[in-house]
């Protein structure tokens, strides 16, 4: 039985401090190389934000992901405990809180992973259709499991902000994974809150329906600016589809 063919990636990236903020404490990373892409949303004031999502980014960089599938996983979920660490015991040296959410898309082969803590988010189009695949780890979205909010009044809560899980703020934490195979066509969306807080999920699907990765993240980071941009925004979008001839000859002739 001959091999699925491989599938190629396109990359684009946009962030902006809003229309509020006078900093940016989001860092995103993209390694097409490695499969490798991440989004995090730092939170302790200037300086501190800024410094903690960059410790994220930083430890994802080091990696050398070689290994089979599971193992990368298991690396890239290690590398965000290790941020967790650092920033937990540069926090207590500083005496104030800092931390990060985290979101991560790791893609081998046929399979993807997300790895994520916090609200920032992994979505996926696939056939014109949104999938929302991380789940907040906000206090509302746990009212909201436990069935005491209903969805319609979550949007506008005063707590909607509220994490229960970030990087960095505990001594430890727990990474969520899920784990899928991923078809040609398929386009990732990794994003801090500054987007979905401003752009309603119908207008996310229906941005990155078109056009390539790169004006999709400027069109995002634009509606969120048209809508106020309270906050720090920054989106990721990844898009997948079989490699052709020519990118087969033009990876064969870089190496």
């Amino acid at each position: 039985m001959s091999e699925p063919a491989k599938l190629r990636s396109t990359t684009g990236a946009g962030t902006h401090e809003g229309r509020v903020r006078d900093h940016n404490e989001d860092s995103w990373f993209a390694a097409e190389e490695q499969g490798l892409w991440a989004v995090a949303d730092g939170m302790g004031g200037h300086e501190g934000g800024e410094w903690a999502s960059a410790v994220v980014v930083d430890q994802l960089r080091e990696l050398a992901l070689d290994g089979a599938f599971d193992d990368c996983c298991e690396q890239i979920a290690e590398a965000v405990h290790t941020a967790n660490r650092l920033i937990f015991a540069e926090a207590l040296k500083r005496g104030k809180q800092m931390g990060t959410t985290a979101v991560v898309l790791f893609v081998r082969g046929r399979r993807f992973a997300i790895l994520w803590v916090g609200d920032s988010r992994a979505y996926l189009l696939r056939d014109g259709v949104l999938h929302q695949i991380s789940k907040d780890h906000t206090q509302i979205q746990e009212m909201l499991d436990r069935g005491l909010l209903d969805p319609s009044e979550a949007e506008k809560h005063p707590m909607r902000h509220i994490l229960a899980r970030a990087v960095g703020v505990t001594d430890a934490m727990e990474v969520d994974v899920i784990v899928d195979d991923i078809e040609a066509g398929d386009t990732f969306l990794l994003s801090s809150d500054g987007l979905h807080c401003c752009v309603a999920q119908h207008d996310i699907q229906s941005i990155l329906g078109g056009s390539s990765p790169d004006v999709i993240a400027a069109k995002l980071v634009e509606m969120s600016l048209d809508h106020g941009a309270p906050d720090n925004v920054t989106v990721v979008a990844v898009r997948f589809r079989e490699a052709t001839l020519l990118d087969v000859t033009q990876s064969a002739d870089s190496q």
